[in-house]
């Protein structure tokens, strides 16, 4: 089962799916910019043999409603709620100034993108909580136009996710051709700035192709989970978690960072227990074969390796969990303790679980309301204001060779 791992070796592999996956990708983006629709429908149509349109209608999204139990709908609009709470505390004030001396005013305006693209996975699971997650930050930025695509066939509770948030423009297109339609545009889907979403590898490695034409949030590939864990943790949980990372996907992979060597072989006992009965099993046991395990002499080395890791998900379960979620620098999402699962980002606690895969977590946050809204600084300046800086401009400026620069100030400063 879980191996013994070096996390230098772990990260080259999961960087290396990406590049093999971006030849591939590549073919697809092309046929998608010179043939456009034609090449969407014929693909969409190894799925979905009988559709007429790449566009999912206003009469299916109704249609969507009677196939899904009101009870799951009530829990889908229940996590709505959280979701929308927590990223409404991340936004920030469309315009603020401060005067900073006088005759000196300076600020920021921020304001969303005008259109954005949603990436919601499907064929190997529905992910309805990923329309959500997806879909609210944007709410929340005040994006005025969003589309989503997703591949076929959608399932109706991905399309009753869809409506709840607000997205009338969905496209059954999944895979790189989705990021192709969206960055790029074809006779039906007008291009968007940004596209956001997890996908398998074909789809980030598309959108890394595709950030000339379109903005993207990250690389988010197949799931990861990094587990930092001492003497204390429960190893039942610690498999329960590490197998409901793997049933995402073949390449989904989990690392296990630990003081203790006796917790890795509980560990191992638990995995083989918990996978006798999990419904999933094939896709779970090619996952671990991508995970493992590192025995480090103490939490300060565990914290250090799992920073090189720095992957998406990170658990801790230790005795003292404060001092290690401070000294962590690199991690998507952290769970804290042992009463909190990864699933629970993964649905209802309200945080984000669009994030940052394979070591992209030491340079990029987790998707927010901030990825879907842009800045301007401002600087409202007086005739006091500009004699206050007007020699620093000046003399800077002829320093530089810019005598234009320099002349726009002194001209102001001499009128009348």
């Amino acid at each position: 089962m879980l191996q013994a791992l070096d996390v230098e070796t772990w990260l080259r592999q999961r960087r290396s799916n990406l590049d093999e996956a971006k030849r591939s990708a590549a073919d697809v983006i092309e046929l998608v910019r010179t043939e456009g629709d034609a090449a969407l429908l014929r693909m969409a149509r190894k799925y979905e043999p009988e559709i007429e349109s790449v566009r999912v209608s206003k009469e299916e999204m109704e249609a969507a409603y009677d196939q899904v139990d009101d009870a799951l709908v009530r829990r889908v609009e229940e996590a709505k709620v959280r979701i929308t709470r927590f990223h409404e505390r991340q936004k920030d004030r469309d315009l603020w100034l401060e005067q900073v001396e006088p005759g000196i005013v300076l600020g920021v305006k921020t304001t969303p993108i005008d259109r954005a693209g949603l990436y919601v996975p499907g064929r190997r699971a529905a992910y309805p909580s990923t329309a959500l997650m997806n879909a609210i930050p944007a709410r929340v930025a005040g994006v005025p136009e969003l589309c989503a695509c997703s591949p076929p066939p959608i399932l109706p509770l991905t399309l009753v996710a869809l409506d709840i948030v607000g997205v009338t423009e969905i496209y059954r297109i999944g895979g790189a051709q989705a990021v192709a339609a969206m960055a790029l545009g074809t006779e039906t889907i007008r291009p968007v700035r940004k596209i956001v979403g997890p996908g398998n590898a074909y789809v980030t490695a598309a959108k890394m192709l595709l950030r000339e034409n379109a903005e993207i949030d990250f690389p988010a590939g197949p799931s990861e989970i990094g587990i930092i864990a001492d003497g204390s943790a429960n190893p039942a949980f610690i498999a329960a978690d590490i197998l409901a990372q793997s049933e995402h996907d073949p390449d989904a992979a989990c690392i296990l960072i630990t003081t203790e060597r006796r917790l890795v072989e509980q560990v191992q006992r638990e995995v083989e227990r918990q996978l006798e009965s999990a419904p999933r099993r094939e896709i779970i046991l090619q996952a671990l074969t991508h995970s493992g395990f590192l025995v480090v002499p103490d939490l300060d080395a565990a914290v250090e390796a799992m920073d090189r890791v720095a992957p998406e998900h990170l658990s801790i379960m230790v005795e003292d969990s404060l001092p290690v979620l401070n000294a962590v620098r690199n991690a998507g999402s952290i769970f804290v303790g042992p009463y909190a699962p990864v699933a629970a980002g993964d649905y209802a606690s309200g945080t984000n679980h669009v994030l940052p895969t394979a070591g992209y977590a030491a340079t990029y946050s987790g998707l927010n309301v901030a990825h879907f809204t842009k800045t301007s600084t401002v600087q409202v300046i007086s005739r006091q204001g500009i004699e206050r800086i007007g020699d620093t401009i000046e003399a800077i400026a002829g320093a530089e060779g810019l005598f234009a620069h320099e002349a726009s100030v002194r001209i102001r400063r001499v009128s009348e």
